[in-house]
Parts: structure tokens; C-alpha cells; sequence
């Protein structure tokens, strides 16, 4: 069974910068694609990014490209979402989910899920 658990998030002001972790108990975890959702309050679960199984592809949505970067490190069973130039639209809940077979932007597509982590841009 693989478990997620997503930290980093917090109260930041418009423009400045978060970092998301997602980690992971697995002893296959380089076995999994990992992608970030995010579901801010009345809206629908969106893809923001993922990642491949060692990292060697990438996906963000378009809105997310040039702010926002996901990398991993499976020896340290870690994939982190470095968040820049934040704006409030970017509030929302964020979490980690994984899947065996290939980065997908649609959430029925993941097999496991974290808990998730707030993520609030404020002035």
C-alpha cells in the first residue's frame, strides 16, 4: 500500500514562493508517476503538474508553466512542487497522488492520494 503525505503549504503573500513535499512510503515508489492536484473551495479537482518515474519527464498545465517546478527524489522517497510568483488564484488545496502507468491530468485517473496541504495567497 502506498501512502502519501503532503507538507509546505501555508500562508504566503501574492508573489512570493512555497514549496510543496509529497512524501511516500513505498518500497517501490520509483515504481509510480506522481502528479499535484489542487481543488480550491467550490471547484473541481485540476491537475497542476507531474512527473515521471525518475523524473526525466515533466508535465504542468499551461497556466502553471515557468512558476511553478516538480522534481523527485526517490532515495529520499520525496517529490517536491517549488510554487514562485504565487497569485491568489493559486489558493486552493493541494495534493500528491500516484499511479503505475503514465501522467495523466484527470484525478479518477490516480490510485492513491494524500491528504492534502492548504495553500492560501494573501495580502
Amino acid at each position: 500500500q502506498l501512502q502519501l503525505v503532503e507538507s509546505g503549504g501555508g500562508l504566503v503573500q501574492p508573489g512570493g514562493s512555497l514549496r510543496l513535499s509529497c512524501t511516500y512510503s513505498a518500497f517501490n515508489f520509483n515504481y509510480y508517476y506522481i502528479g499535484w492536484f489542487r481543488q480550491a473551495p467550490g471547484k473541481e479537482r485540476e491537475g497542476v503538474s507531474c512527473i515521471s518515474r525518475r523524473g526525466e519527464t515533466t508535465n504542468y498545465v499551461d497556466s502553471e508553466k515557468g512558476r511553478f517546478t516538480i522534481s523527485r527524489d526517490n532515495a529520499k522517497k520525496t517529490v517536491s512542487l517549488q510554487m514562485n510568483s504565487l497569485k491568489p488564484e493559486d489558493t486552493a488545496v493541494y495534493y500528491c497522488a500516484a499511479r503505475v502507468s503514465s501522467c495523466s491530468g484527470s484525478p479518477t485517473a490516480y490510485d492513491y492520494w494524500g491528504r492534502g496541504t492548504q495553500v492560501t495567497v494573501s495580502s
